[in-house]
């Protein structure tokens, strides 16, 4: 027993997962049976939603009494020297591989396999996340031993926390001398939330000693009922002018449309895509991104999104909030000239572009943002006014400019298709730099100018198209697409 080693666990969470909580229950169940403990928490950063890492190390109480001195136990876990590290999230147990704290020779890894995006991810240009197949195959090829499964889905179907799920994968493990009925009587003794935490802790248990099921494989496509007879109307002639390639695709389009317009827009959009080339991969990939482009971003979806009954009780959800807690919404709008302009009818909105004194009027007043909360029931009713102007969207400057894109854009394609399809589809999937609200869709835009410049009037191969897409969306100010352009010879 004099020789005896400290366990050393570390803990990777995210703010509001119970990580602390996970901490004190190990420390607890050490010192409640025999053993000495030490925690300590290394605070982390706002871009992975305060993720901390906990570092637990145990130890013997009967080595230390017959070695006559208490141990010195570390306060910081460190590469290589790790013998059980608990995620509560796939990154986060990337972010240990990646650290060095799960090596194979030593480490028992306990992971989430659900993901949590970082900020940098969500902020991309283009698809910003991190593949997930890798990130669990470097997790797996890490340790010693894994145990993973999606633990958030688990901790959801018991009412409890993740922090209960990690407990009761990590006594599954056997890493630690203690009985299932010492971390059981952990949670007892915690007093709060027993019930719950003990249904989280029983059922990681279980499926920690079975082992993760296989992921089923995915159902058929079934073409779906529409209770509005116009909708399945829409969705009847889907299924008779797209194979299934295309068809999950078209559905997912139309629900979309019906609900972000009607169901005459809906018609308007496989209407386009009846015109457009033949080709069944190009059709498929144009049936996703016309359908994005058609349900461009604008002053009345925000206000919409942002009233919807269905969003409120998504963020109470998320936060947990109980029935008797009061939950507040504040939104903070700053609608730019163009943004107010753009909601106008055509002809009053390119007036008041064109305008002077009422143009500087409207910046000088929209100059600041202001906080508008949509728990109150004036901000409410404001946005639920603004939502309400969908119906005639139709008659918006907005409207009449996107349309006009979208139209050149599906000129373009039909007719780069006759010659080149490859080339065609690339511009298809140019539609990804043309997205999002405000500021974000004025420079998306711009790129999306600045490639179809480059492949209109010229002899473009699709791999210098891809390429140059790839620069727009690789960063905010398009320094990457400046330089890939005068590489090509296209400045």
């Amino acid at each position: 027993m004099v020789d005896a080693k400290p366990i050393k666990i570390a803990i990777l969470a995210m703010g509001g997962e119970g990580g602390g909580v996970l901490a004190d229950w190990i420390v607890d169940l050490a010192e409640h049976n025999g053993y000495l403990a030490q925690t300590t928490s290394v605070p982390g950063v706002a871009q992975r939603t305060g993720a901390t890492i906990y570092y637990v190390e145990l130890f013997p109480r009967a080595a230390a009494e017959a070695a006559g001195a208490r141990p010195v136990l570390a306060l910081m876990p460190l590469p290589g020297d790790v013998d059980v590290v608990l995620a509560s999230e796939l990154m986060e147990a990337g972010r240990a591989v990646q650290r060095g704290l799960v090596t194979p020779d030593r480490t028992t890894l306990v992971a989430s396999t659900h993901r949590v995006y970082a900020i940098a991810e969500k902020i991309a240009l283009g698809d910003g996340r991190a593949d997930d197949q890798a990130l669990l195959a470097a997790a797996k090829g890490a340790a010693r031993r894994f145990f993973g499964f999606d633990m958030a889905a688990t901790a959801e179907g018991a009412g409890s926390v993740i922090s209960a799920v990690l407990f009761g994968a990590l006594a599954a493990t056997g890493e630690l001398p203690f009985t299932r009925e010492q971390f059981e009587a952990t949670i007892q003794r915690g007093g709060v939330g027993v019930k719950s935490s003990l249904a989280a802790f029983d059922a990681a248990h279980r499926i920690a000693t079975a082992g993760a099921a296989p992921l089923p494989a995915p159902a058929a496509f079934t073409l779906p009922r529409a209770a509005h007879p116009e909708v399945q109307a829409l969705l009847d002639r889907a299924a008779r002018e797209h194979d299934a390639q295309a068809l999950p695709l078209v559905v997912e389009g139309l629900r979309r449309l019906v609900d972000y317009q009607d169901p005459a827009y809906a018609a308007l959009y496989l209407d386009r895509l009846a015109a457009a080339p033949a080709d069944a991969a190009l059709r498929a990939e144009l049936a996703r991104h016309l359908a994005l482009w058609m349900s461009y971003e604008d002053t009345i979806r925000v206000a919409d999104l942002k009233t919807r009954d269905t969003r409120f009780a998504r963020v109470k959800g998320e936060v947990k909030a109980g029935s008797e807690q009061v939950l507040q919404f504040s939104e903070f709008m700053h609608p730019r000239l163009q943004e107010i302009a753009d909601t106008l009818p055509a002809g009053l909105g390119r007036w008041l572009l064109a305008s002077g004194a009422p143009r500087r009027f409207v910046e000088r007043v929209g100059a600041k943002g202001r906080i508008v909360s949509t728990s109150s029931l004036g901000g409410f009713l404001l946005l639920w006014a603004l939502a309400g102007l969908r119906r005639w969207r139709r008659h918006t400057l907005r409207f009449e400019l996107e349309q006009a894109r979208i139209e050149s854009w599906l000129a373009d394609i039909r007719t780069t298709a006759a010659s080149d399809p490859a080339l065609a589809l690339e511009i298809v999937r140019c539609q990804r730099l043309v997205k999002g609200y405000g500021d974000t869709h004025e420079r998306g835009l711009a790129r999306y100018q600045r490639l179809r410049q480059a492949w209109t009037g010229r002899a473009l191969a699709p791999a210098s198209l891809a390429e140059l897409r790839s620069a727009a969306l690789a960063d905010e100010y398009g320094h990457a697409l400046t330089a890939a352009m005068q590489r090509l010879g296209l400045a």
